[in-house]
């Protein structure tokens, strides 16, 4: 598959407002564990091959086990993820497939009792991030390194 358009060099700013909310998350509550979580569930959702790759490794080298991210596609079925993950992950999949009912009350209830609502808000920063750079990285090609 050839790369098409680098967004990088075609609209820099924009490029450079998508890395202001990564320095944002950065800045967050959001524990490394929940942010790679959602950020590779939601690129196996979005089919992004790209940021699976990296999001994986970065999961990997901050101590997440490869037996969790193996399990990640069936966690609702999975024993290795607290209920605090597992809210995180339903989160990561509603927000992500907003097209079916989005986030639903259900999900948000026990996200409430969990978290605050500015942990909440910042999980789904995170979700609206990554997905942002699902698209970005499927509609443009992006390759992944060798």
């Amino acid at each position: 598959m050839e790369t098409r358009i680098k967004i990088q060099e075609a609209q820099p700013a924009a490029w450079k407002a998508m890395y202001g909310l990564e320095t944002y998350l950065a800045s967050t509550q959001v524990a490394k564990t929940h942010k790679e979580l959602i950020k590779i569930r939601a690129s196996q959702i979005n089919g992004c091959a790209f940021c699976i790759d990296m999001h994986t490794k970065d999961a990997l080298k901050n101590g997440e086990s490869a037996q969790r991210i193996f399990l990640l596609n069936a966690w609702k079925e999975a024993d290795v993820f607290t209920d605090e993950e597992k809210v995180i992950l339903a989160i990561a999949e509603e927000v992500t497939l907003i097209h079916q009912h989005g986030l639903t009350e259900e999900t948000y209830q026990k996200a409430k009792d969990l978290f605050g609502e500015s942990y909440i808000a910042q999980l789904i920063m995170v979700v609206v991030s990554i997905n942002a750079w699902n698209r970005i990285a499927v509609s443009t090609h992006l390759a992944i390194p060798h």
